[in-house]
């Protein structure tokens, strides 16, 4: 067996990393066409992946110009523990201030585990879009299946 193969998450696998995942590195391209990389809150559901952003984000504007993204999400500290999933996709911008808010509150309750939203994350809404990424093509990998061997 390949070890590219060896070492893929299954689908079932790839759900459960998107859940526990905090946070993942949001790949856009500027108007240069380099990447323009940070670190974001997300939400997976429904096959998409959610975060929010100001409007006038840098990110935001680059997706404006571009929609294709990528984002990273990886657990470990050694090379043998990693895990992770590489999702290329299209972001649409979604400018609903219900849906940031509702947006808002999940993911704080996916971070925190708490129900109740700071009034400040909410007031916020009305000046943040939703960032919905449509995954296209999907990498993982899951090292702690090499046993060591790596």
């Amino acid at each position: 067996m390949n070890r590219h193969r060896q070492i893929q998450l299954t689908p079932k696998e790839q759900a459960a990393l998107l859940q526990e995942g905090p946070k993942a590195a949001l790949a856009t391209l500027d108007k240069d066409g380099f990447p323009h990389v940070g670190a974001m809150g997300f939400l997976a559901k429904d096959g998409a992946i959610y975060m929010t952003s100001y409007a006038k984000a840098q990110k935001v504007i680059n997706i404006q110009r571009n929609p294709k993204v990528g984002l990273m999400i990886e657990t470990g500290r050694n090379y043998g523990d990693f895990r992770g999933l590489m999702i290329r996709g299209h972001c649409e911008i979604i400018d609903q201030p219900a849906l940031v808010a509702a947006t808002i509150r999940e993911l704080l309750e996916k971070q925190s585990g708490k129900t109740e939203t700071p009034r400040e994350a909410i007031a916020s809404a009305p000046k943040r879009v939703l960032l919905k990424i449509t995954p296209a093509k999907v990498a993982s990998w899951d090292h702690t299946k090499l046993g060591g061997k790596y």
